[in-house]
């Protein structure tokens, strides 16, 4: 079982910078792929990016791709998710997520652990 704890949400126009933190904690961080998802209102969750365990390997939404970057620190047991050039199509709740299997990275398998969340804004 793993604890995921989410922060760095907020308000922001559009061209800004976000970057969202996810903290583990519960097992060995290390061990786990960690993700990023997000939910805008009345659509359903969407894949935005994911890292292996080594963080050796990425994989993103075409939607993100050269606006996000996913990196990890497993000394710290958090990922992050660096978001530049905000569009207001980018709000949504975004949601951390971990699995032990490297297969989600690719979007193989589902993945176990969610977190609960944070609000990203932005306004045009």
């Amino acid at each position: 079982q793993v604890q995921l704890v989410e922060s760095g949400g907020g308000l922001v126009q559009a061209g800004g910078s976000l970057r969202l933190s996810c903290a583990a904690s519960g097992r060995t961080f290390s061990l786990y792929a960690m993700g990023w998802f997000r939910q805008a209102p009345g659509k359903e969750r969407e894949f935005v990016a994911a890292i292996r365990r080594s963080g050796s390997s990425t994989n993103y939404a075409d939607s993100v791709k050269g606006r996000f970057t996913i990196s990890r620190d497993n000394a710290k047991n958090t990922v992050y998710l660096q978001m530049n050039s905000l569009k207001p199509e980018d709000t949504a709740v975004y949601y951390c997520a971990a699995d032990p299997s490297s297969a989600v990275v690719a979007g193989r398998a589902p993945w176990s652990y969610w977190g609960q969340g944070t609000q990203v804004t932005v306004s045009s």
